[in-house]
């Protein structure tokens, strides 16, 4: 299911007024007492906010914070769908395998142009 509307604005409230929201998916860190999180993908971060401990549907506060630069995936399909992000495993469901792809084929479009071979000119 889609991630709502609420849950974009909430979001969006806890990140930089100047910055737009790409992709948005929830997502749990393995092993964790609380483990409910959301990731969102502007144009120039990628944002973890938790949830809190009562509540696995409502942004409560940013826990990290990187630049857009970095890749999300792989994800890992061999059991349920999890990923590595900055040294911690999520595990997220089937259906935002897809939102996961797309962002780092975002950013990887953006990587792979060719530099400018006359830079000065």
């Amino acid at each position: 299911m889609p991630v709502s509307s609420g849950v974009r604005k909430r979001i969006k409230e806890l990140l930089d007024p100047d910055d737009e929201i790409h992709y948005v998916f929830p997502a749990d860190i393995l092993g964790s007492t609380n483990p409910s999180v959301f990731f969102a993908v502007t144009r120039k971060t990628i944002t973890v906010l938790t949830t809190g401990y009562l509540s696995r549907k409502t942004p409560k506060r940013v826990v990290a914070t990187t630049l857009r630069n970095h890749r999300i995936g792989p994800v890992d399909t061999a059991t349920v769908p999890w990923f590595k992000f900055n040294g911690v495993d999520y595990e997220i469901d089937d259906e935002y395998i897809s939102v996961v792809h797309a962002a780092d084929a975002e950013i990887m479009r953006d990587g792979a142009k060719p530099e400018d071979p006359l830079p000065d000119l």
